[in-house]
C-alpha cells in the first residue's frame, strides 16, 4: 500500500471523531510495519488520549521501528493530555507521515521540528487538502478564536422559505433533513433565531439518526419566548439564549432556572451583534456552529460577512412573492458588489438540490 492508502485509512478513522472532540481537531492515525497496519487510533474527546498514543498503544512493541501515519501534526505541549511526541519518540517510531501542520501556534511545526531532532524521519502533505478539510473547524477556531459558521437554509424555487402565514413544514424531502441532522451530528452547536423558534418549536436534535446532539442557541433580543419550547428541555446538552439589555430580568432567572446559559450583548441597530455571539461562544469551546434560520437571522449573518459556508436546500416548490424570502435586504446597490458564492458543491436528494459554497465578497 501506498501513503495516500495508509493516510486515507487514517482520514476514515478521523471521522469518527467529528463534533466530538471540541475544542480539540478530529484526528486520526495508523502505525504501519513491514506493509501491515499494527496500530489504530482516533481522538474521542477533548481530556482522552490523542489518536496518536492510542494506535501506540495497539500496536505495542510492533511500533518500534515503524511509520505513523497521522492526519495532524503530532502535538509538543502539555495540555489536558501529555504531549504526542514525547509517546513517539519512546515507542521507537522511525518515521512519521504528517497529513496537515497544527495551525494552533502553541505546535505548528513545532511538533514536526521535535521529531526531527530525535532523529525520526518526518514526511509532511500527504492527502494534505482532505486533511486540512477534515479539521477546517478547529483552524477557524484556533487562529481565531471564533466558531466557522455554516448557514443552512431550505428554500422554495422562488426563493422562499415559508409561506406567508410562517408555515414551513416541510419544505424539503426527507432525506434533505436527514442529511440536515448528520451536519447537527458534526457541528458543536445549532442556532436559530426567535422568530424561528416561536413560528416552529424545532427540537434541533438528531433523531433522524444515531449521533449525538449538539449544543443549542436562540438570539431573542427581547427575550420573549416561552419556558415549554423544545430548545429549552434538559437532555443533557448546552442551551444558550443571547438576548439584550433591553430583555427582562425576570424572564432572564425563569431560563437560568432551566439550566440555560442567558448571555446578555449590548443593542446594536440591528438588535444583537452576531459577530458577539460569536465571540461568546468561541470563548465557551465552541468550534463550529450551523444556523438554521430564520430570514432575519441569515440576513444579520451575510451582511456582517461572518458565514464561512452556505447550504441551500432547494426544494421543488413554488410559494409565490408573498412568502417569506430567504434573505431580507443587504443593501446590494449594483450586482459588481453582490454578495457571490465560489466552490460550489451540488448534490441531489430526492427531488431536492443543495448546494454549497463558499461566500465571496466581490470588490
Amino acid at each position: 500500500m501506498s501513503h495516500e492508502e495508509f493516510m486515507n485509512t487514517a482520514l476514515r478513522l478521523a471521522r469518527r471523531g467529528l463534533g466530538r472532540t471540541r475544542p480539540n481537531p478530529p484526528v486520526g492515525a495508523v502505525v504501519v510495519k513491514d506493509g501491515v497496519v499494527v496500530g489504530r487510533g482516533y481522538h474521542r474527546r477533548a481530556g482522552t488520549p490523542h489518536a496518536e498514543v492510542i494506535a501506540l498503544e495497539e500496536a505495542g512493541r510492533r511500533a518500534e521501528g515503524a511509520t505513523l501515519y497521522v492526519t495532524l501534526e503530532p502535538c509538543c505541549h502539555h495540555g489536558r493530555t501529555p504531549p504526542c511526541v514525547s509517546a513517539i519518540i519512546r515507542a521507537g517510531i522511525r518515521h512519521v507521515v504528517v497529513g496537515s501542520v497544527d495551525p494552533n501556534p502553541r505546535v505548528n511545526h513545532r511538533g514536526i521540528r521535535a521529531l526531527e531532532r530525535a532523529g525520526i524521519e518526518v514526511s509532511t502533505g500527504i492527502l494534505r487538502e482532505r486533511c486540512d478539510e477534515l479539521i477546517e473547524f478547529y483552524r477557524k477556531y484556533i487562529t481565531t478564536g471564533i466558531p466557522f459558521v455554516t448557514l443552512k437554509l431550505a428554500l422554495s424555487l422562488d426563493g422562499r422559505i415559508a409561506t406567508k402565514y410562517g408555515d414551513s413544514r416541510w419544505i424539503t424531502s426527507r432525506a434533505s433533513r436527514r442529511y440536515v441532522h448528520r451536519l447537527r451530528d458534526i457541528h458543536d452547536c445549532v442556532m436559530v433565531g426567535s422568530g424561528t423558534l416561536r413560528r416552529d418549536d424545532p427540537e434541533l436534535t438528531v433523531r433522524l439518526l444515531k449521533g449525538r446532539n449538539p449544543a443549542r442557541a436562540v438570539v431573542a433580543e427581547t427575550l420573549n419566548l416561552k419556558h415549554s419550547f423544545k430548545l429549552f428541555r434538559d437532555d443533557g446538552t448546552e442551551r444558550f439564549v443571547f438576548t439584550t439589555e433591553d430583555a427582562d430580568s425576570t424572564r432572564k432567572r425563569g431560563f437560568e432556572r432551566l439550566g440555560v446559559s442567558v448571555i446578555t450583548l449590548k443593542r446594536t441597530e440591528d438588535g444583537v451583534s452576531m459577530k458577539e455571539v460569536l465571540k461568546e461562544l468561541g470563548k465557551r469551546g465552541i468550534t463550529s456552529v450551523i444556523i438554521e434560520g430564520g430570514s432575519r437571522l441569515a440576513t444579520s449573518v451575510l451582511k456582517e460577512g461572518l458565514a464561512d459556508r452556505v447550504i441551500f436546500f432547494l426544494a421543488p416548490v413554488i410559494i409565490g412573492g408573498d412568502g417569506i424570502p430567504v434573505v431580507r435586504g443587504l443593501g446590494t446597490e449594483d450586482i459588481k458588489h453582490a454578495l457571490r458564492l465560489k466552490g460550489l458543491r451540488i448534490r441531489r436528494f430526492e427531488d431536492d438540490i443543495m448546494v454549497e459554497a463558499t461566500p465571496c465578497l466581490q470588490e
